[in-house]
């Protein structure tokens, strides 16, 4: 057996693979690793990743070929990589591309590289529902097509996905109506405007030439990256009516200001659809709460009919790591149209990931946070877990209290607020932002460091004025829940301190980074601490929540909260 000491990778049959972190080629190692596998655990020396077939199959329609993986893997692995991983990475990535849904002579078609595979898969009770003429795959025959129902496009892949056969969507799409959206040389103000390079790579991975392998997929590049420009972009090379859906009136009206000021669309071109406005425009940029919201007492979601009503040609789902169940199902019915997801992370804490391969279409392009941090597009960016002991009289609380009520009462934990102080202290005259899960707990917080504190109920107009004055430094400290997690725009924040979070979300901890992750006017670093309990719940979720950001390259610094300030100087 082949046995290379200084190597970082241990590859074992049950598709894990262990990463070193200590060792010199650790790096580039898990950058291989994030091109086709997902990452389970982080603890401090040894990190393990799975290779899964949705990984492979992300990588496949990337571009990633098995010879690139196994090679990866030999070049980094300690010992030989065992034939069973050989075998089912040739196996599994070959399947990306054997099924495909063309359209001919008007017929909705999945045809098949094998037909014996073909006619295995129409005899799944899941799939013959869908099929347009189901007694056809009776008669013993077979057949390199088969007619899919046109109102079955979005079903059928999710169905085939689930029983191991990911399917290449070469149906084509419907254009839309045609809008001229141009980008401009300057913004409004007078400033030069142009894509990065990486920007521009994704919206081309995206659009793929025109042809029928591109409109439809995923691109994720960390918060702070662009990811609205790249939208903005694509919608220009699309030139076409567009409904972007996003996940707050805050982030609605971040995306129709970036609109007015790229592009030559006019004020009379763009419309907001919310909670507040219901205006549907050429280019229309609506809320999911919105389309998810249900008249009190009935059971119909009147405003979803807003993704097929108009004759759309690109639908932009900005944050689609957290689209909502009913929108998923949505648009499972309008497979017709170009799709664009975008985010930060393509986890999901509920699973779906599989349902966002198959409805929004695969991953299109990627690159890792610390290279755009490296090149400077993203603020450099430290993180650091800071261990808070439970005081005496509340251990006995917590050691009776019920498993869930155990987090709650760790993530409050009162001694973590001289914490809090000690550290808004250190930081004096940089943008701070304190966030957290529990109401009552970020209150009292507010209420210790007269800081504004914006939740839920605050109303849109007292929001926008916060964010305001805290882009313009009038308000150098803000407490926010989670209504901030996502696709809020504030520049000049470069602490952020999560006082407590939705048990082990790793979408959550990546987000909450990308907060203080765009870069800053003065070049400066951004810090990130996570205050936790120690010996508890909270600890234990906090290293579930750092998993994502682990596999981006970010260490998190432990330090005990009586030795923060002395660890820190």
């Amino acid at each position: 057996m082949v046995y290379q000491p200084d190597n970082p990778l241990i590859v074992q049959s049950d598709r894990t693979v262990l990463l070193e972190v200590a060792s010199p080629a650790a790096e580039e190692a898990r950058q291989l690793l994030g091109r086709f596998a997902e990452l389970e655990k982080s603890p401090e020396h040894v990190h393990t990743y799975r290779i899964t077939p949705l990984s492979l199959w992300n990588a496949a329609a990337g571009g990633v070929t098995p010879d690139e993986v196994l090679e990866g893997l030999r070049r980094f692995a300690k010992y030989a990589v065992p034939d069973v991983i050989r075998r089912d990475v040739a196996e599994l990535m070959s399947r990306y591309g054997q099924l495909r849904l063309v359209r001919k002579d008007g017929l909705l078609l999945l045809e098949a590289d094998d037909p014996v595979t073909l006619a295995d898969l129409a005899g799944r009770q899941a799939v013959q529902k869908m099929l347009a003429h189901p007694a056809d795959t009776a008669t013993g025959e077979l057949q390199d097509s088969l007619e899919i129902d046109p109102d079955q496009r979005g079903a059928i892949k999710q169905a085939l996905l689930k029983l191991g056969w990911p399917v290449e969507d070469l149906a084509g799409y419907e254009p839309g109506l045609p809008l001229g959206i141009n980008l401009r040389l300057n913004t409004r103000a007078g400033r030069p405007f142009e894509l990065r390079p990486y920007q521009q790579q994704a919206v081309d991975a995206f659009w793929a030439g025109g042809s029928t392998r591109g409109g439809s997929g995923v691109v994720v590049l960390p918060c702070g990256a662009g990811k609205t420009i790249i939208g903005i972009a694509a919608m220009a090379r699309a030139a076409c009516r567009t409904l972007v859906l996003t996940t707050s009136v805050t982030a609605v009206r971040q995306w129709i200001n970036e609109l007015l000021d790229k592009t030559t669309l006019t004020p009379d071109e763009v419309g907001e659809y919310s909670g507040e406005e219901k205006e549907v425009r050429p280019v229309t940029v609506a809320t999911y709460q919105i389309l998810t919201h249900r008249r009190t007492g009935g059971l119909s979601l009147p405003h979803l009919f807003l993704l097929s009503r108009e004759d759309w040609g690109l639908i932009v789902y900005d944050e689609v790591h957290t689209l909502p169940a009913p929108v998923f199902r949505a648009t499972a019915d309008i497979q017709t149209r170009r799709r664009l997801g975008l985010t930060a992370t393509l986890v999901r804490e509920d699973g779906r990931e599989g349902d966002v391969f198959s409805l929004i279409g695969p991953k299109r392009y990627e690159l890792p946070w610390r290279r755009l941090e490296k090149e400077g597009y993203i603020a450099a960016a430290q993180c650091v877990e800071v261990r808070v002991d439970l005081p005496a009289d509340l251990r006995l609380d917590y050691a009776a209290a019920p498993t869930r009520q155990k987090f709650r009462l760790a993530s409050e934990n009162p001694a973590k607020n001289q914490v809090v102080q000690t550290l808004v202290e250190r930081h004096r005259g940089e943008g701070i932002l304190i966030i957290g899960q529990y109401l009552d707990q970020l209150s009292r917080l507010s209420d210790n460091l007269h800081a504004p504190f914006l939740r839920g109920s605050t109303p849109q107009a007292e929001r926008d004025a916060l964010y305001a004055a805290f882009r313009q430094g009038k308000v150098p400290v803000l407490v926010v829940s989670k209504v901030a997690n996502f696709a809020v725009d504030l520049p000049d924040a470069s602490v952020a301190i999560q006082v407590s979070g939705t048990f082990g979300s790793r979408q959550e901890e990546a987000q909450r980074l990308g907060r203080i992750l765009r870069p800053k006017t003065d070049g400066g670093p951004a810090t990130f601490y996570a205050v936790v309990t120690r010996e508890t719940r909270d600890q234990e979720f906090a290293a579930k929540r750092q998993m994502f950001l682990t596999e981006q390259g970010y260490d998190y610094r432990i330090v005990h909260a009586d030795q923060i300030l002395e660890v820190l100087a």
